[in-house]
């Protein structure tokens, strides 16, 4: 529950996976099965965004490793400035639309407002870092 001008706002967030960003899968997936003590659940290409994912499930959260597939996209440039490492928080929600709208009445920016395909069956929507202590928040909807 959020109290902001007199008004209370009951959201459903839960922190549906971290998002790292990592130079090698191959490397970074032997790092993680011997981690966590299981194997990846699911690898995924993602061309519209130029990464390839790996989902791990850890309790109620995921960690989903990103690499690069060129060297224009956001993970590549992510790791070229600051190196492999949490790249995103990763928010589930019952309604992204609805949450968009909130939270743009609450003076968040978005990079987009306009939910797009990602990987692990969901829609997506990221917010600014600029509005978020500098941390990428991304917005994540199972698709129905």
């Amino acid at each position: 529950m959020i109290e902001r001008s007199n008004k209370l706002y009951f959201t459903f967030m839960k922190l549906e996976h971290i998002g790292i960003a990592v130079k090698s899968l191959g490397f970074s997936d032997e790092l993680f099965t011997k981690l966590l003590g299981k194997e990846s659940y699911k690898k995924e290409t993602v061309e519209r965004e130029g990464v390839v994912t790996s989902f791990y499930e850890t309790g109620e959260s995921k960690i989903e490793l990103l690499e690069a597939s060129n060297p224009e996209s956001p993970i590549s440039k992510f790791i070229d400035k600051k190196g492999e490492g949490i790249h995103h928080l990763a928010f589930g929600v019952e309604n992204i639309v609805e949450e968009v709208q909130r939270l743009k009445k609450e003076g968040f920016i978005f990079i987009s407002e306009e939910p797009k395909e990602g990987a692990d069956n969901k829609l997506v929507v990221f917010l600014h870092p600029k509005s978020t202590n500098g941390v990428l928040v991304e917005l994540c909807q199972e698709k129905k």
